[in-house]
């Protein structure tokens, strides 16, 4: 017999439900194989411990940085460490002066860099390059000059001019290689080998210098610096708009937007290079293609152009064309996570004031894993008294939501394990009471849906479409109910920092899971024991039995029917409290208009105002409760 269309509908959602969990599942078990994943979620802070750095605020003239300052700056931090992937960190001020940052586990070379950085970024044309320890002396070039700042005052133009050519005399014997120690380069192959070095500070390194009295903005000056694959270069001072003393700098603050991606090769195909896409605003547009177009007629290396970030060179293309839309691309030996690090540093923009790192410490967590054992405990009491309730409200259909339960912590449990391994999600104490909470919702969930269904089976339907209009009456509410958890979720998730995302985030993914196991698991599952004999006809451990839930009221016409029986039973007898229950259930549900027509007295025939179908169905309800009834009385020796 071929299956109805109920149950093939059925049978179709829970093979998706099972595709999910199977993908779910091959994806984490690929992830610990292959990929570096753990089979348990990733744990915050406050129940693993993990790194303390306190960074101190470096202002020109020593003193405390301003209110404001401080609070961009902790700003920014804290835009930098949820750009690299790290949830659940702390980022407080201490003092007037100190930012400390408190990150989860273990953080990455690559994430620590990320929160060191001022990300100041420059643009300026090459002057000279050379070997990065070369020391033979090189020609001047022919753009080599320093510009004309319309606006400067006498005394500032001599105080750059002065710390300008103190700059340039230093290049031919700058190395960009010296002792770590900051001790003399030892000569001997063997001294050389024993000793260790560094990357030489750019010069100047500070954001101002000092000439004859007169501070000079470093930007207004070469700089000297080196690049990545081992070269130093002379750079020309940054452009500014109109050549003006005061106009814009070509600096980061003239971005609108970076993005790391893959090159594009000439037919259009995407290569294996990573590259960092940058976009200027309509300010940095006008500059750049100005310098572009300066550059692209001059020979090498004056039609270079240098992309200096915190002193260092990250990379210095030749200009092939004259960019006029703002849009270039940074290119070099990028890895992917190098290329979204460097994107993330531009876009979120360079700090207001400079800072050091002043210490950095592993700390314990603040909770232990008491508190996590406490935690899982809390949901273990939670979940079982769900299961004892749900027993013994529902008895065998219990199994459904117990099981509909275990179905929704697998996924979830699933899921934030992936999101640990893909997007440094760490569970914390307030994640864990929102995966608490999220076992009430579940579970509330599949109690209107069977509520919906009990409520049919009063009204006289039989369990097959009583499930399909139960189902259309509770999704309704189901999805008002799961909508509301969510956007407070989504409000809770934005406005709140810390521990309280924390518990947002796992409420909402919690509620997103409920809708999916409850729409792909519990109906259909519903639909196919619908058809079962043990449900379908209403075992008196189904839950679904329709005398136990007090299947009396099937309209007026029949109204008087349970009243009948009650009066007839034995005083103080189960029949007669069972039959009072059942004629007091049938008169809550009178309508208004039936209510009308009893108190005018109209005592209507049964099969009067109704269909032959209708009264077919009022006779064998009738019958059906007779014989009841009736297989009663015989076994109590009475006769009616």
């Amino acid at each position: 017999m071929a299956a109805s269309g109920p149950v093939r509908q059925a049978r179709k959602s829970l093979i998706w439900l099972g595709v999910v969990i199977v993908a779910l599942a091959a994806t984490l078990g690929g992830g610990i194989l292959w990929g570096g994943a753990s089979a348990t979620p990733k744990l915050a802070l406050d129940l693993q411990g993990g790194t303390e750095i306190v960074l101190a605020a470096e202002t020109e003239d020593g003193s405390d940085p301003s209110a404001d300052q401080m609070k961009q700056a902790q700003s920014i931090m804290r835009q930098r460490v949820d750009a690299g992937g790290v949830s659940e960190a702390e980022i407080t001020t201490q003092g007037g002066r100190n930012i400390v940052i408190s990150l989860p586990g273990d953080p990455t070379d690559e994430q620590l860099q990320r929160i060191r950085s001022s990300a100041k970024l420059e643009f300026r044309r090459v002057w000279r390059s050379a070997a990065a320890t070369s020391t033979t002396p090189t020609t001047p070039g022919v753009t080599e000059k320093l510009p004309t700042l319309d606006g400067e005052d006498p005394t500032e133009n001599a105080a750059r001019t002065k710390a300008s050519n103190d700059i340039i005399s230093q290049f031919d014997a700058y190395s960009c290689v010296v002792p770590a120690d900051g001790s003399t380069p030892e000569n001997g192959d063997d001294a050389a080998s024993q000793q260790q070095y560094k990357m030489a500070d750019p010069v100047p390194n500070r954001a101002s210098v000092d000439a004859d009295g007169t501070s000079v903005n470093s930007a207004d000056l070469p700089k000297i610096a080196c690049s990545a694959n081992g070269e130093k270069l002379l750079l020309a001072p940054v452009d500014r708009q109109d050549d003006k003393a005061d106009g814009a700098l070509l600096d980061g603050e003239q971005l609108s937007d970076a993005k790391a991606g893959q090159q594009a090769g000439q037919n259009g195909t995407v290569t294996n290079n990573w590259v960092v896409n940058i976009e200027f605003n309509d300010v940095g547009t006008d500059m750049f293609h100005k310098v572009t177009s300066d550059l692209t007629s001059q020979t090498e290396p004056a039609n270079r152009f240098a992309v200096v970030l915190d002193g260092q060179v990250i990379v210095a293309p030749t200009s092939n064309a004259i960019i006029t839309d703002g849009r270039a691309q940074i290119s070099g030996q990028f890895t992917q996570e190098s290329s979204q690090t460097l994107a993330d540093q531009l876009k979120y923009g360079a700090l207001p004031i400079s800072f050091d790192v002043q210490s950095q410490n592993k700390i314990t967590p603040t909770l232990g894993s008491q508190q996590l054992v406490y935690g899982l405990i809390a949901g273990a009491i939670g979940l079982l008294a769900v299961v004892v309730y749900s027993l013994f409200q529902y008895r065998a259909l219990g199994l459904v939501t117990i099981v509909s339960l275990v179905l929704a912590s697998g996924i979830t449990y699933l899921l934030v394990t992936l999101m640990s391994w893909t997007e440094g999600y760490r569970l914390s104490l307030a994640g864990i009471a929102g995966l608490i909470v999220a076992i009430g919702i579940t579970a509330d969930s599949f109690i209107v849906y069977f509520e919906r269904i009990r409520d049919e089976l009063r009204d006289g339907s039989t369990l097959i479409p009583a499930v399909e209009v139960g189902w259309k009456r509770a999704l309704r509410t189901i999805l008002a109910s799961d909508m509301v958890n969510f956007l407070a979720a989504v409000v809770l998730y934005v406005l709140a920092v810390g521990g309280v995302q924390g518990f947002a985030f796992t409420l909402g993914l919690t509620t997103i899971v409920d809708l999916v196991v409850v729409m792909l698991f519990t109906h259909p599952m519903m639909q196919l024991l619908a058809t079962t004999r043990f449900f379908g006809e209403g075992h008196h451990f189904s839950g679904l039995n329709p005398q136990m839930l007090g299947n009396a009221y099937r309209g007026r016409l029949n109204l008087d029917f349970a009243a009948r029986a009650a009066e007839s039973a034995e005083p103080g007898s189960r029949k007669a409290k069972k039959s009072r229950r059942a004629a007091g259930e049938a008169e809550r549900r009178l309508t208004i208009a039936e209510r009308k027509a009893r108190a005018a007295g109209f005592e209507p025939h049964p099969h009067d105002g109704v269909d032959s179908a209708e009264a077919a169905s009022t006779n064998d309800a009738q019958k059906g409760a007779a014989q009841t009834d009736s297989a009663a009385d015989e076994k109590k020796g009475e006769q009616r």
